[in-house]
């Protein structure tokens, strides 16, 4: 009995010792951190993680890809496929600073897209920073009879992650055609709304994006880290948002905690395509992190409105907690 309980613990220490390998190896890589804030998050020495990362450069486990599984997040993963009955998931390890978690994500992201992107097919974009990262992880081809279509208006002056910007460079690394919603995100009335609708080039690219085969969105909470949430018609809205009990948005649609659209007028001025319409499409992924988003992200997949989720550990765990 004594040697059993002897070798399991061995088991358990040799797998814990391979889960610090990996996430050092994780964070130093991919996640950007330097060695000094890797041991500080994982409570081990700064000589440890340099041992760690040199050992694991000479013994060939890092590549492109980091060749050892981080098993909390395979688990992370299943649960939460389960959970919203998605067809794919990636969850990544959390990092402190924004710039590197929509990079990490933008390459979780880029991983799942790439084999969903064939020639004859439509792809539509969203916009945000975490998709504008996933394009520079993508692999270039030439998709001669594909089409890449923005799902949504865009903002007046450019930001490297407008709805225009980030759909022509999808396109271009794609080699496919691009169609735009030349039209702001939010239109002076749902009246202009519905006669700009009536124009044949907007109804055909609003067309393509209902048409297409893949879609990818981030979404946005109401914070001032939301790029949406910043511009000056959402501030003036904020209060009368949150009192409609808004979450946050996905393609400038504001949603309330349970993923139903709010009532209010802001959601009759979009210029882009429901919800709804997300359900319809084959391939759908949500490529969104940070624990500020965990309520919008969580209320988007109790609608059901995508079927793939890239998103990270912090974030997974807080929407697992919540029933």
């Amino acid at each position: 009995m004594n040697e059993t309980t002897a070798d399991e613990a061995l088991s358990y220490s040799q797998a814990d010792t391979e889960q610090i390998r990996a996430r050092v190896a994780w964070y130093y890589y991919v996640g950007g951190l330097t060695q000094q804030e890797i041991a500080d998050k994982l409570s081990i020495t700064r000589l440890r993680v340099n041992k760690i990362v040199v050992q694991a450069r000479n013994d060939g486990l890092v590549s492109v890809d980091i060749r050892m599984p981080l098993t909390h997040c395979v688990v992370l993963e299943e649960k939460l496929k389960e959970r919203f009955g998605l067809v794919d998931c990636s969850v990544v390890p959390s990092v402190p600073h924004m710039g590197d978690l929509h990079r990490v994500l933008g390459r979780a992201t880029a991983a799942m897209l790439d084999p969903l992107l064939v020639d004859g097919k439509g792809f539509g974009i969203g916009w945000g920073q975490t998709l504008s990262a996933a394009r520079r992880h993508l692999t270039p081809r030439r998709l001669g009879n594909a089409w890449v279509a923005a799902l949504m208006g865009g903002l007046t002056r450019g930001s490297g992650t407008n709805t225009f910007e980030v759909s022509t460079e999808f396109a271009r690394i794609l080699g496919a055609e691009c169609y735009y919603v030349a039209a702001p995100i939010y239109c002076p009335s749902s009246e202009s709304r519905t006669t700009l609708l009536t124009h044949y080039g907007l109804a055909e690219v609003m067309e393509r994006g209902r048409n297409t085969s893949v879609a990818l969105i981030a979404c946005g909470d109401l914070s001032d880290q939301s790029l949406l949430a910043k511009t000056q018609i959402v501030t003036e809205n904020l209060p009368t948002l949150k009192a409609a009990g808004a979450v946050g948005d996905i393609l400038g649609v504001f949603l309330d905690e349970n993923g139903s659209p709010v009532d209010h007028p802001l959601n009759q001025r979009v210029m882009a395509m429901s919800p709804s319409d997300l359900k319809r499409i084959p391939s759908s992924i949500l490529a969104s992190g940070a624990m500020y988003k965990a309520p919008i992200i969580r209320a988007v997949l109790r609608a059901g409105y995508v079927n793939r989720l890239v998103t990270d550990e912090d974030v997974a765990e807080a929407i697992l907690r919540t029933p």
